[in-house]
């Protein structure tokens, strides 16, 4: 069954999608960029205020591809309780070194790695977060006015990196500005998540404040295969 990742950049917003009863609470900061964070204090207090009533991610911002960078960015999140940290690849640097690095960190906490299906990443590197034992890979969109992940990248393309993914027994999700009429088209390639920011907001504003008919619309459209 795939589940729904609701995107939000406050407490109130947090309590908005727990009261939804979404699948993930994943804390970012929209004004910032595709990945961007929020402090660790909100985080930290976000994090305690939801008490384990549902899994919290965060991510750490749209950092330069600098091992040491975001290995320290990455220790810090983890402080704050989060379940999952998620980390984007952007292009340029050494994804390689920056993987092993992280691997690290992965004993005691769960790392998500986001690439970016604007930037054509190279499906092979998953191989290689299995290996430093990541929890999981998501396929997000950089330029979110550029297109959903659906306008950017074929069918045939999301099935494999679902496919690469399942392969290497890792957790799985799908983002990249997905609106309603997205969801019946991806759901058949059977991620464990769907991601949501912008569908979510008023006039799919993703820097705006929740719409909470959006939110119902769209937990409905995804559980509709249950």
């Amino acid at each position: 069954m795939t589940g729904m990742l609701a995107s939000v950049k406050n407490l109130a917003e947090a309590e908005l999608v727990l009261n939804a009863n979404v699948d993930i609470i994943d804390l970012k900061q929209p004004e910032f960029g595709a990945l961007g964070a929020l402090s660790v204090e909100l985080v930290a207090e976000i994090v305690a205020k939801i008490n384990r009533r549902c899994v919290v991610s965060a991510t750490v911002g749209d950092l330069p591809m600098d091992a040491d960078l975001i290995f320290n960015a990455v220790s810090e999140m983890a402080k704050t309780g989060v379940d999952f940290v998620k980390i984007g690849f952007f292009p340029d640097g050494n994804w390689l070194s920056i993987v092993q690095k992280l691997g690290d960190l992965t004993e005691n906490t769960r790392l998500i790695a986001v690439l970016f299906a604007d930037t054509k990443p190279d499906f092979a590197i998953i191989s290689e977060l299995k290996k430093a034992n990541f929890a999981g890979v998501m396929l997000d969109t950089m330029h979110k006015k550029n297109g959903s992940l659906t306008q950017i990248m074929s069918p045939e393309t999301i099935a494999e990196f679902v496919e690469f993914a399942k392969k290497e027994a890792l957790i799985c999700g799908l983002a990249g500005s997905l609106r309603w009429e997205n969801i019946a088209e991806l759901l058949p390639f059977d991620a464990d998540y769907l991601g949501f920011r912008g569908a979510l907001c008023n006039q799919h504003n993703r820097v705006g404040e929740l719409d909470l008919n959006a939110l119902q619309m769209i937990y409905s459209a995804v559980r509709a295969t249950i």
